[in-house]
C-alpha cells in the first residue's frame, strides 16, 4: 500500500514539474476564422469564390419573307372628228387612242441560321449586389497545336440557381455574355484577306 501511495505521489510531483510545458487542449481541432462549418457546402456565396457556368446556348433564326405585287392599268378614248362650236373649227379626222399598262413584281427571301455552343467556364465572384446577387466573369484560353481559343464570359447570378455541385446553367445568368476568340495558326485561313474586304466594299454584292 505504501508502495502504491509513493507511485502516485511520485506522478503527481512530475505532472507538476512538467505543468509549464503542457498545454490544456479539446480532442477537437480549433476551427480557423476562413474555415468552413463542418455542415456548409461549396456553393458560391463570398466574393472571390468561384462557380462553374454550364454554357449551353442554342438559336435558331428562320426568317421568311414573299412577296407578289401586280399593278393592271387600262385607257382607252375615242373622237368622232366633230366640234360643234358654232362651224368655226373645221372638222378634224376622228381618232381612237388605246394605252395599257401593267407592272408585277415577286420577290422572294429566305434566310436560316442555327448555331450550337456547348461548354463549361469556371467564373469568380467579383462583387455582390444589395440583393445578394452575385456579379461573376472568368476565362477560359486553349491551346490546341497552336490553335488558341479564349472564351470570355460574365453576367449576374442568383444564388438559388446555383446546384449544389456548384454550377449555374447559362440560361439562368441574368445580363449573360459570351465572347470567343480565334487566333492561332488557323486563324489566317478562317478570315477573308485583305484584297477580299476591299473588294466586298466596292462590289457589296
Amino acid at each position: 500500500m505504501n508502495r502504491r501511495r509513493s507511485f502516485v505521489l511520485i506522478a503527481a510531483l512530475m505532472l507538476v514539474a512538467l505543468g509549464d510545458s503542457l498545454q490544456a487542449g479539446s480532442i477537437w481541432a480549433k476551427r480557423g476564422k476562413t474555415a468552413p462549418t463542418m455542415y456548409a457546402d461549396d456553393v458560391a456565396r463570398r466574393i472571390g469564390d468561384v462557380l462553374t457556368i454550364r454554357i449551353e446556348e442554342d438559336s435558331k433564326v428562320d426568317n421568311k419573307a414573299k412577296r407578289d405585287l401586280q399593278k393592271d392599268t387600262a385607257l382607252s378614248s375615242e373622237f368622232d372628228g366633230k366640234l360643234n362650236i358654232g362651224k368655226v373649227l373645221p372638222t378634224i379626222p376622228a381618232f381612237t387612242m388605246e394605252a395599257q399598262s401593267g407592272n408585277n413584281l415577286k420577290s422572294k427571301a429566305d434566310f436560316k441560321d442555327e448555331r450550337s455552343f456547348v461548354d463549361q467556364v469556371t467564373v469568380l465572384v467579383l462583387d455582390i449586389l444589395p440583393n445578394g446577387n452575385l456579379v461573376v466573369t472568368g476565362t477560359r484560353d486553349r491551346n490546341i497545336a497552336g490553335d488558341i481559343q479564349t472564351i470570355e464570359v460574365s453576367g449576374i447570378v442568383r444564388p438559388s440557381d446555383i446546384a449544389y455541385d456548384n454550377t449555374v446553367k447559362s440560361q439562368q445568368v441574368a445580363n449573360f455574355r459570351i465572347v470567343t476568340r480565334n487566333s492561332g495558326i488557323s486563324a489566317p485561313y478562317t478570315k477573308p484577306g485583305w484584297l477580299t474586304r476591299i473588294a466586298n466594299l466596292i462590289w457589296p454584292w
